[in-house]
């Protein structure tokens, strides 16, 4: 089983030599300390920085320079500042090649949920919604089930959506899985994971081809 840094440095094998990336709050914010050093990548965050660096050590924090999530971060040699219209034109023109984010839920089909809990004061929504409705490759971090130990991935999403049939892959705790047509396609499973373990943690409809290999991390 994976915690959450195993599951970022899972989705960093995902990043890819020459992408612009966005990073979401939570887990995704991770996946920086994790990419390769032999390739060439952009974070972006939509408060208005390209060129995100890894988390600093403690006490080389700098004030001035924080991701969406309000956390110091470091900027890489060349990075760039500009306002939150041009981050926007930035994601909504689609000049983002991968879109990683947490969620609370995410459907079968695809839908997720990461934005509102009914009766739970929210800020805004962010540029969660911006995100999902212009990225073509959502990849989505979180934990399999809640704190109840009930399936967060599910059927049908019951919280308020963010985006529809957008998702593309998830990485959990527990295994790696795509989206498709007919549901949640398992690819690789956590360390000491189960394929049993993950069908009981899963609510939506699972598809099962062959062995399932244990995921490198």
């Amino acid at each position: 089983m994976l915690d959450k840094n195993g599951i970022a440095k899972r989705i960093a094998k995902e990043v890819k030599d020459g992408y612009y990336v966005n990073l979401g709050i939570g887990i995704p914010t991770l996946v920086a300390n994790f990419v390769r050093d032999d390739i060439d990548v952009e974070f972006q965050s939509e408060n208005g920085i390209l060129g995100m660096g890894p988390f600093p050590f403690e006490g080389e924090e700098d004030a001035d320079l924080i991701n969406a999530g309000k956390q110091t971060i470091t900027a890489l040699p060349g990075a760039s500042f500009f306002d939150s219209a041009t981050s926007f034109a930035m994601i909504r023109g689609r000049h983002v090649d991968l879109t990683i984010l947490g969620a609370m839920e995410v459907a079968e089909n695809g839908d997720i949920a990461n934005w509102k809990i009914p009766g739970k004061m929210v800020k805004g929504m962010g540029g969660a919604m911006d995100l999902v409705a212009s990225a073509e490759n959502i990849i989505v971090a979180m934990m399999h089930t809640n704190r109840a130990g009930e399936s967060k991935l599910l059927k049908r999403c019951a919280l308020p959506l963010t985006g529809v049939g957008c998702v593309t892959k998830i990485v959990t705790n527990l295994a790696v899985l795509e989206v498709t047509s007919n549901g949640f396609l398992l690819k690789e499973r956590a360390p000491g994971v189960t394929v049993e373990e993950i069908q009981n943690a899963t609510e939506g409809s699972l598809m099962i081809q062959g062995d399932v290999p244990e995921m490198e991390v």
